[in-house]
């Protein structure tokens, strides 16, 4: 299985004078946050402090902690005037080749199915191999299986965990031998809902949406 690591990282906090940097706890906006979350409703870390933001996210979803310090600095009033240097050129930052690719609905899974469809494929083969062939450098590839809300967490978990890495073992069988990392999201993280009260097979139809697949990726351009 190949590593479980959510997608898009920002600092939540950074260290002052002497003291070091410390992990914290951030709880995610109720609702559909554009961070992934435990089961406490807590935005995902990594171990160095990295929140992961969703393939959905925007600006408008920043939270504190994430984007921004977990708390305002407050200035000591008998602090000295703070001195400004001069300003220095910066170096011209890399151009990017970052982008996301949304596999959708039963065009890429039918119901309870992990094997990838044809259609499925082509979409790959123009929207994601062809943009990777036109970056200099591939530092990373996400890739996020998401899943209905038909079914217990623990299959939906599985099943979108088996999704992702379908997705990714097609990815090396086409020659892309930079890193990726596989996530299954589940449930958690719907696009659409859908009245409890439908027939199920009208549910099934309402829900697909939700059954989709994530693919990101984090390089510099040529």
């Amino acid at each position: 299985m190949l590593n479980k690591i959510a997608f898009g990282l920002v600092f939540g906090s950074a260290a002052v004078g002497a003291f070091s940097q410390t992990i914290t706890d951030i709880q995610a906006k109720p609702g559909n946050s554009a961070y992934m979350q435990d089961a406490r409703g807590v935005v995902v870390r990594s171990p160095f402090g990295l929140c992961w933001r969703t393939g959905y996210w925007t600006p408008a979803d920043a939270v504190a902690g994430c984007d921004g310090q977990l708390a305002p600095p407050i200035a000591k009033v008998t602090a000295p005037a703070i001195q400004v240097a001069p300003a220095v050129a910066a170096a011209a930052a890399p151009k990017r080749c970052d982008f996301a690719v949304t596999l959708t609905n039963d065009q890429t899974f039918l119901f309870n199915k992990a094997v990838l469809a044809n259609p499925a494929k082509k979409r790959i083969d123009d929207e994601v191999l062809s943009k990777l062939g036109a970056c200099a450098k591939i530092d990373i590839v996400i890739v996020t299986g998401h899943t209905d809300r038909i079914g217990s967490q623990q299959y939906n978990q599985r099943l979108s965990e088996k999704r992702a890495d379908t997705v990714a073992a097609y990815l090396k069988a086409k020659g892309v031998s930079a890193r990726i990392d596989t996530l299954g999201a589940g449930k958690t993280q719907p696009v659409k809902s859908c009245d409890d009260k439908l027939g199920r097979k009208k549910l099934v139809a309402c829900l697909a949406p939700n059954r989709r697949v994530v693919i990101e990726a984090r390089g510099q351009a040529k």
